[in-house]
């Protein structure tokens, strides 16, 4: 599962389609739910399955927005497999599957293990670096913080904080909406795991079905951040319906093409602004 970049994707629920709706969204609060499925080997010789449940509030006003995510995630599978992250070299005596222990597991070996709890919280903030007068052409900036307070010792998170940087544009066609992204993130190191800091990048294209649905398709790859992992590379398709100016629901299904992403993964989310 990736970073809710996935920045996204996360980590909560996976932002597709905000180029889209960037405008429609202004000088609002939005509160959104939704639950995340992903499973995939990530190189190894055990499947892991993660359930995610990312609850989402929203503000924005004018050139700014703020969002907060907090998820609930319940993972099964190998314990150096760390959500957000993929696989690692962790050597916690506590980690997942391991009980625990007074003996360090030796790095690079794997040991199966189910547990559940608290996310990373992640908070970001948003600014609106240009806009064209028709609102078919943007460019953005978001700065990051996720927050460790996902369980180290149950193989939840790294304990640490990240941080991020990221620049986003869009360029809309008549019905067709062009998108993409790069981003950066500073990985901080645990006692247990290490990590290097890593670029991302994104680019889809939204296509308008209609005045309450689109559709549309981005890729995703983020660079190798441990040593032992794999990079990030990943399709995603989406669908949004609105059913007013208040409700929206987004449904998405992924594939992965890396040992850092999950082989697959789909997820769904009802959005509320008010």
């Amino acid at each position: 599962m990736r970073n809710p970049q996935h920045w996204i994707i996360a980590g909560g629920l996976l932002l597709i389609g905000a180029p889209v709706a960037h405008a429609a969204d202004g000088g609002q609060f939005s509160l959104s739910a939704g639950a995340d499925y992903s499973s995939g080997k990530y190189g190894t010789t055990t499947t892991t399955d993660i359930w995610s449940v990312p609850v989402t509030a929203a503000y924005q006003s004018d050139r700014w927005t703020f969002k907060l995510v907090v998820p609930y995630i319940n993972i099964s599978g190998a314990d150096n497999v760390i959500p957000g992250v993929g696989r690692v070299k962790n050597g916690n005596p506590k980690g997942r599957g391991h009980g625990h222990g007074s003996v360090p597991p030796v790095p690079g070996s794997s040991t199966s293990g189910s547990a559940s709890g608290l996310g990373d919280v992640t908070a970001s903030l948003g600014y609106e670096l240009f806009s064209s007068a028709d609102h078919t052409f943007g460019l953005d900036l978001t700065g990051k913080v996720k927050f460790g307070t996902a369980d180290e010792n149950k193989g939840l998170g790294t304990g640490k904080n990240d941080y991020g940087l990221s620049l986003d544009t869009y360029k809309a066609m008549g019905d067709w909406t062009a998108f993409g992204g790069v981003g950066w993130m500073k990985y901080t190191s645990s006692s247990y795991i290490q990590l290097k800091n890593g670029f991302n990048a994104n680019v889809g294209m939204g296509y308008k079905l209609g005045s309450s649905d689109d559709i549309g398709a981005y890729y995703y790859y983020r660079e190798r951040i441990a040593d032992g992992g794999a990079p990030q590379s990943e399709v995603t398709g989406y669908w949004n319906h609105k059913f007013n100016d208040s409700l929206r629901v987004q449904a998405y299904v992924m594939g992965g093409f890396a040992d850092g992403s999950p082989d697959y993964g789909v997820g769904a989310s009802l959005k509320y602004s008010f």
